[in-house]
């Protein structure tokens, strides 16, 4: 490790759960993204300036006006950019040294199958049920731990699904394809209070550090997040042995 990242990581390194081993482990590790928009803008800030080496930001869309009540990454002068190139230039100018690769893009099939694989953790930032189940899918898959987060109006969601450890569940555990029927339940439909991403967002950063750097225990279960009362609620999960993802892996 150089004196610059020495002195650029110092709060952590002072942490003895993370030490020098623990950020060696995070310049080394290469986590996806996927969603550039109110979870995936602070994640991935958090994520870079804590000093992960490689970061991959997936996402098709493009920046809008209405984005920027809460999507901080992106600004002004960003609209009309794809959102995952807005993003890159943003965590570019917090750390330079992090590796950032910006695919404007959807990843599915073969393609996601690869950015997964190759990843050590992803942050599932999406807001729609249809790219929350193949994602899960291929992490299953992969065996890569999945951090995934959602946030409605003045409500959070926040789960950590290991396929690592034995016993535990996956996302298709909690929800089935056939719920579904939440597909239009997004932010431009219900509305979203503006700090909550970022609440949310940075907790999926925290997990996935955890995760990569081996300090503390990685969150368990699932657990949401009331805006209106500041209060959190917690829930055990259980692996679903007629989980039709899952099942097969083993």
């Amino acid at each position: 490790m150089q004196d610059s990242q020495l002195l650029r990581y110092s709060r952590q390194i002072l942490l003895p759960q993370v030490d020098i081993a623990g950020q060696q482990r995070l310049l080394a590790a290469r986590v996806l993204v996927i969603g550039a928009g109110g979870l995936g803008c602070p994640a991935a800030l958090y994520l870079a300036a804590a000093g992960v080496g490689t970061l991959v930001l997936a996402d098709d869309d493009h920046v809008e006006l209405s984005n920027l009540q809460r999507q901080i990454a992106h600004g002004e002068a960003d609209i009309d950019q794809p959102k995952a190139r807005s993003l890159a230039s943003s965590v570019s100018a917090i750390n330079p040294d992090t590796e950032v690769i910006a695919l404007s893009e959807r990843l599915q099939g073969e393609a996601l199958a690869e950015q997964v694989a190759a990843s050590d953790v992803v942050l599932d930032c999406t807001d729609r049920f249809s790219s929350r189940f193949p994602i899960n899918a291929a992490c299953v898959a992969a065996g890569t731990p999945l951090v995934s987060g959602a946030a409605i109006r003045f409500s959070g969601q926040l789960a950590v699904f290991d396929r690592r450890e034995a016993d535990a569940p996956c996302y298709g555990c909690l929800y089935s394809p056939e719920e579904q029927g939440d597909e239009e339940l997004t932010c431009a439909e219900s509305g979203v209070i503006a700090p909550l991403v970022g609440i949310i967002g940075a907790f999926q950063a925290l997990e996935a550090l955890k995760l990569i750097s081996g300090a503390g225990h990685v969150h368990r279960g699932l657990a949401t997040f009331d805006g209106l009362t500041g209060e959190w609620r917690r829930m055990g999960l259980k692996r679903d042995p007629a989980c039709p993802v899952c099942r097969r892996s083993t």
